[in-house]
């Protein structure tokens, strides 16, 4: 990691925008001290935040000003062409130039993928990006893509994004050899589209961990590492897990305020619901990468607050630290010369 990892953030972004990410920026900031944040967005609006609210900006904590915001319901096209001064597209104008090391959005995703592919371009042999995160596990956590940016996927993108997931899985979590799961509607080798078959015969010949099909219980069982999918299932899982939690948290504590009876008991089980929630809350998971790009990109959730979006920060400072675009890049390198070696 560079001495000074240098983050460049879309503070114009999300549901909330300075009201969540300067927050987030100062939590870091005191955290990390070494670190340097910059606030991208409409300067005026950004400098009276701090004078709102009496807060003395920290030297390491810097304003770089962008004229355009882009709507979280914008077209990625129109904020593509017509936007070029947002604080979304001068966040990663600012990766692009070398003065950040990568750049965080709570912004629109198709805006920000979109801009992040034609400003910072794919890696040598990445045919698109990929959306990655984080969701917990019985043993800890798993990794999964795509999340959203591929609805239609070919076998081969699905091996592409494996490839990436492995690695990144290798670097972020110091293991040697994760396990990658293919998401199919089951384990068995007839089951499954072209798609998803054609893949699993192109992650059998590969030099990865390829423990073959896995099914939707697998993200959670602890049983894999890295689960591959194409963006249409994976965003619906994602959602639908998400959905869950939030059914399981809220049938929780209607049962609880039932009575007089019920809340004693959950008073004594506070510890352990405290704890419960801390091991499934989505703002713990908050920040996913836009893998395949020359730079790194981090979306975080729209409606992240500001714990949630200085998690999705530091998945940025923890990509800078282990250089992951660059290490994609070294494994395709050596990936193209054996296939042509071959």
């Amino acid at each position: 990691m560079p001495d000074n990892p240098i983050i460049a953030l879309d503070a114009m972004g999300g549901d909330f925008g300075p009201e969540v990410i300067i927050p987030a920026a100062m939590r870091i900031l005191k955290e990390k001290p070494g670190v340097e944040l910059i606030l991208v967005g409409q300067e005026a609006v950004l400098a009276g935040y701090f004078s709102d609210h009496n807060i003395v900006r920290p030297a390491n904590l810097h304003i770089h000003h962008a004229s355009e915001v882009v709507a979280m319901d914008e077209s990625p096209s129109q904020a593509l062409r017509k936007k070029k001064d947002s604080s979304l597209r001068v966040a990663i104008n600012l990766v692009h130039e070398g003065k950040a090391n990568a750049a965080v959005s709570a912004g629109n995703t198709g805006a920000l993928m979109a801009t992040a592919k034609f400003v910072l371009k794919t890696l040598p042999g990445i045919d698109r990006p990929a959306i990655m995160t984080t969701l917990p596990s019985m043993t800890g956590h798993t990794h999964m893509l795509d999340l959203g940016a591929n609805v239609d996927c070919t076998a081969e993108h699905l091996f592409q994004f494996a490839v990436m997931g492995s690695i990144t899985a290798s670097a972020v979590d110091n293991v040697d050899n994760p396990r990658i799961g293919l998401l199919n509607v089951g384990s068995e080798a007839m089951k499954g589209n072209a798609q998803v078959k054609e893949a699993d015969r192109l992650l059998q010949g590969a030099n990865l961990n390829y423990i073959g099909f896995v099914e939707g219980d697998d993200i959670y069982n602890g049983s894999v590492d890295v689960v591959v999918c194409d963006g249409f299932v994976g965003n619906i899982s994602l959602k639908t897990s998400e959905g869950v939690a939030k059914m399981i948290t809220y049938y929780m504590k209607q049962e609880f305020k039932r009575n007089l009876l019920t809340r004693l008991v959950a008073l004594i089980a506070l510890p352990v619901l405290k704890a419960f929630k801390n091991r499934i809350d989505p703002r713990v998971y908050n920040g996913a990468s836009l893998l395949g790009l020359q730079h790194i990109v981090i979306k975080s959730h729209g409606g992240a607050d500001a714990f949630s979006f200085s998690n999705a920060i530091k998945i940025a400072l923890l990509e800078v630290e282990k250089a992951i675009p660059q290490r994609i890049d070294k494994h395709l390198e050596t990936l193209l010369e054996r296939e042509e070696a071959v």
